[in-house]
């Protein structure tokens, strides 16, 4: 059977969810090859095996903590040339789209980024997108090359599956670009103890309405009696209430998570664009004409002062 090459996302040897769901949609087109990188690379095997993949190709070089992007550029382009894959996956996160389109350019092929969906075709593999905001749903395939394709976190769910996972080390022979670009420093990201927001099954979102800083402690109540990631619309952002790096949207994340609580925004185009793909949508607005409304499974038009701490004691009733 052909095989899919899966780019690994992990950190110092522990798989992130997204690649477990990328092995479950390569098992639908062939066999998956996973290819780790860096520091606990070796680490991974025993989880990407226990999720179909039938080899894992590793390597670690001082390289990929000391520069950025271009040296894994360089190590999944090794990998395409040793393996041959029917196609390319790799996480639909900023770096692993830099690094889908920087290795589809080296090796003469397209790409298609922010897939939602994977099937096999008789000509290659089918992705589906969504585009224009998500108001219309496409099903694409790459027509040169071998196909480089990122995919959203939640796309798909996590199937076990237990393969051989052979362990093979990966020659990479790192060139001059790889150097280009120097890491200085790092900062640890502060932990909230909440899911990270793009690979969240659940998020609760706060926009305008929640009208200030201190009031998005209402949003996180709610959040962490879901166990949910707190997101917030760009209106909210801007008027720095909640940080850029929560921001839901076109100019910040897209999530496409399986329950989607939005609180006190208004549905924006630009909001929904980065959360319309969600499974289930629940909106939470005063304004019985919010555009929010169109757009969602169930609606609730109230003061979100009111509604989430009455949803949110009620959900902490049943879980105790």
């Amino acid at each position: 059977m052909a095989e899919v090459l899966v780019f690994v996302d992990h950190v110092d040897g522990a798989v992130r969810k997204p690649t477990l769901e990328l092995l479950t949609l390569a098992r639908r087109i062939g066999e998956p090859v996973a290819l780790a990188v860096g520091a606990g690379a070796e680490q991974t095997a025993s989880v990407l095996a226990g999720h179909g993949a039938v080899r894992v190709l590793t390597v670690d070089a001082p390289e990929f903590a000391e520069y950025l992007v271009v040296p894994k550029v360089e190590a999944l382009q090794a990998a395409v040339e040793a393996v041959s894959p029917v196609a390319v996956l790799v996480p639909s996160s900023a770096e692993g789209k830099e690094i889908a389109a920087r290795v589809a350019v080296r090796i003469g092929s397209g790409l298609i980024t922010d897939a939602v969906d994977l099937e096999a075709g008789e000509q290659g593999p089918v992705a589906t997108q969504s585009a224009f905001a998500a108001s219309f749903t496409t099903k694409s395939r790459v027509s040169k090359g071998v196909p480089v394709i990122t995919v959203k976190p939640n796309s798909a769910a996590v199937e076990p599956a237990q393969a051989a996972g052979a362990v093979e080390a990966l020659s990479v022979s790192f060139s001059e670009r790889a150097a280009g670009t120097k890491v200085v420093a790092r900062t640890p990201r502060e932990s909230t103890g909440r899911p990270e927001l793009t690979e969240a099954a659940i998020v609760v979102s706060g926009g305008r309405g929640v009208n200030g800083a201190e009031n998005f402690a209402v949003i996180e109540a709610l959040a962490d009696s879901l166990g949910a990631a707190v997101g917030a619309s760009r209106a909210a952002v801007d008027a720095g209430w909640y940080p850029h790096t929560n921001q839901v949207g076109q100019t910040g994340k897209s999530v496409s998570p399986q329950l989607y609580i939005a609180s006190g925004i208004s549905g924006a185009i630009q909001h929904r664009a980065g959360m319309q793909t969600s499974k289930t949508i629940v909106a939470i607005n005063k304004d019985a004409e919010a555009p929010i409304f169109d757009l969602v499974d169930y609606g609730v038009v109230g003061d979100l002062f009111d509604v989430v701490p009455q949803l949110t004691e009620e959900i902490n009733t049943r879980k105790g």
